[in-house]
């Protein structure tokens, strides 16, 4: 194995461990690491006890599932459109899901966490079926180009009518937070749905990493070598739809995590997908279980957007990367 792959992978996981200790550690309350201990292994419904197992430790594996999902989504699309600069979010699907929660927010019937939680699932299945129907319309929509603009178009018809019933409701402040995302409102409804559902769809894409080397390499080559890259792009949108609902649901809209952790990555370990989007899906746990302390820390006991660290550390570096992309 690569010894860049070794380091990488080794860094990632102590870095995963330590982040996992501090995201239960660390809050308005310290809390020691043998009192995570015994709330792990012998729990006695103490109230340090309590806040680890039912707010900290499923908004630490919340963190932990989402950022592991958006990085290894973020590497698919970056792998099947051969775009380094392409995100799941460019497809519309976040907003679909932001427009299902602003009608859950207005309603005396679907609002509450619960709701949010389902019809921000809903709207993103939504809006991912409807590219995805795009796509198979015909050979000629498989174009990665009206797939992008069929995206943009719904996603600035999304967030249009979701500002308007944000307005009119006068939930333009709670819309505007859960867009920028966060996890106060993680539970272990979410991680479960997560880890099953999204584990699923989670191995199914791994299974497809040596497929998206080929395409990756060009549909000419992809051809030549007997496999089919419009069936290879067809099933990653499939597997894409989900994977996102789900993280899009729990979480709200957090930008460029499969944006520049795959970039980076792919800079240190080269094009190879079979180990690319592991990689992806490790650092992604990492930087946004690190991104969700911070958010919750900083200013407590008020808490920052999740967005806004992953935008941070996101936009500086991709803009360094295209600089270098360019010379």
């Amino acid at each position: 194995m690569n010894k860049r792959v070794v380091i990488l992978t080794i860094v990632g996981l102590l870095g995963l461990i330590i982040a996992v200790l501090a995201s239960l550690s660390i809050g308005a309350k310290d809390i020691s690491i043998e009192e995570i201990y015994n709330a792990i292994f012998h729990y006695d419904g103490g109230m340090n006890q309590q806040l680890i197992r039912e707010v900290r430790a499923p908004r630490m594996l919340s963190a932990l599932l989402v950022g592991g999902m958006l990085a290894l989504t973020g590497a698919m699309m970056q792998g099947v459109m051969r775009n380094p600069v392409s995100e799941p979010s460019i497809m519309g699907i976040t907003q679909g899901a932001t427009l299902a929660v602003a009608i859950s927010s207005i309603s005396p019937v679907i609002g509450g966490i619960y709701g949010n939680f389902f019809m921000g699932l809903f709207g993103a299945l939504i809006s991912g079926g409807l590219i995805l129907l795009f796509s198979m319309k015909s050979d000629s929509n498989q174009s990665i180009s009206r797939i992008l603009l069929a995206g943009t178009a719904l996603s600035t018809f999304f967030l249009s009518l979701a500002s308007v019933i944000a307005l009119l409701g006068n939930r333009s402040q709670e819309l505007a937070f859960w867009i920028a995302g966060g996890f106060r409102q993680a539970n272990w409804l979410q991680v479960g749905f997560l880890a099953i559902v999204g584990g699923i769809f989670t191995i199914l894409s791994l299974c497809m990493s040596g497929k998206i080397n080929l395409v990756n390499l060009g549909d000419e080559v992809a051809i030549g070598l007997g496999v089919s890259p419009e069936k290879i792009k067809f099933y990653t949108i499939l597997f894409l739809i989900p994977i996102c609902g789900l993280c899009v649901s729990v979480a709200g809209n957090i930008g460029f995590v499969g944006l520049f952790i795959p970039h980076i990555i792919r800079k240190i370990i080269g094009n190879d997908y079979r180990k690319l989007m592991p990689l992806s899906f490790l650092w992604g746990s990492v930087i946004l279980v690190v991104a969700d302390i911070l958010a919750r820390t900083l200013i407590a006991p008020y808490e920052l957007p999740v967005g806004l660290f992953t935008a941070c550390i996101g936009v500086p570096v991709f803009l360094l990367l295209v600089r270098k992309e360019n010379r």
